[in-house]
């Protein structure tokens, strides 16, 4: 009787599950709306639903019955953190082995397809996780986008805003990301662009979508939104040798990988992989596999099924 693995990537914008077989290939996937916060009662029966949608269509691509289905082993990993939504979990998902962790190391266990290495998440927030060959870990970032998320959606965009709030007051210098954001804001000026994104029309989200527009304007050649992603950047390639220094000596090469939105924009990927790249322990790759795959490796992993995905035509990994 065929044994079957669960991978699912739990996000802010989406969540992703995968279903193996015990022969390391991927036989179901599905992808559903955020669950990331179960907080409040409203939150918690979103969540409930999103999982339990998504669970269901991932089954029914693989062919099986969810209902009727136990799984090998299930590994999920959460944004904003797993100990919130691990008994809800168990709650959903009939599994004899269930690991409930955070988002960075799924994303490094698919970047790395269960390797050693360091992966960097920048999407809304910002992120660096790594795990050495002696299975030590360390994070730099992920701290919020109040007191860090240095290099992600969000800050690129308050980098952003500060910058025409400066030429508004004379004391910065012009940038053609002041008529692009007011046109967008619909705002005369940028004291009451600045006031509409503390409205609930701005949640922080949409603010971090701010980002491709001022991707936008670099690559026009705006001298302002180019130092907006280079700044950024280097707040990222920062945190990559923070987890470096950590985990590996001076002197020691080790791979960085990269995921999330923000590293769409071509100037700010390729002034980042520059930046690793003259640190000579750095080496940059792209991701190999997505993070719900990553979720499926630790998967196989805590159940003692070392092959690692094979080709995976049909799906998006």
């Amino acid at each position: 009787m065929t044994q079957y693995f669960l991978g699912v990537d739990g996000g802010q914008s989406s969540t992703v599950a995968a279903i193996g077989d015990e022969q390391g290939r991927i036989a179901g996937w599905a992808t559903a709306g955020p669950c990331n916060h179960v907080a409040a009662g409203e939150a918690r029966a979103k969540f409930v639903r999103v999982m339990s949608e998504c669970l269901a269509n991932a089954a029914k691509s693989a062919g099986i019955d969810l209902s009727g289905t136990r799984f090998r082993a299930a590994c999920l990993g959460m944004s904003g953190g797993p100990e919130d939504k691990a008994a809800l979990l168990q709650e959903l998902i009939q599994t004899d082995h269930m690991i409930v962790t955070h988002d960075a190391r799924i994303a490094l266990a698919g970047a790395m397809s269960g390797g050693a290495g360091t992966i960097v998440i920048a999407g809304t927030g910002s992120i660096a996780y790594g795990e050495n060959e002696r299975g030590e870990s360390a994070r730099a970032g992920g701290w919020g986008y109040v007191f860090g998320d240095e290099g992600g959606g969000f800050d690129i965009a308050r980098q952003a805003l500060r910058a025409i709030l400066r030429e508004h007051e004379g004391w910065g210098p012009r940038t053609a990301l002041t008529p692009a954001l007011l046109e967008l804001t619909e705002a005369e000026d940028a004291n009451v662009a600045l006031h509409r994104f503390y409205t609930p029309e701005w949640p922080r989200s949409r603010v971090a979508g701010l980002a491709r527009i001022v991707n936008r304007i670099a690559e026009e050649g705006d001298p302002v939104a180019i130092a907006v992603l280079d700044g950024a950047a280097q707040h990222l390639a920062s945190l990559a040798a923070a987890v470096r220094r950590q985990l590996w000596p001076e002197g020691t090469e080790s791979p960085v990988a990269w995921v999330g939105g923000v590293f769409g924009s071509a100037i700010l990927r390729e002034r980042f992989r520059t930046l690793v790249e003259a640190d000579e322990r750095g080496r940059i790759m792209a991701p190999l596999h997505s993070p719900a795959v990553g979720a499926l490796v630790l998967s196989w992993r805590s159940a003692g099924v070392m092959e690692l995905p094979g080709p995976m035509t049909g799906f998006k990994t």
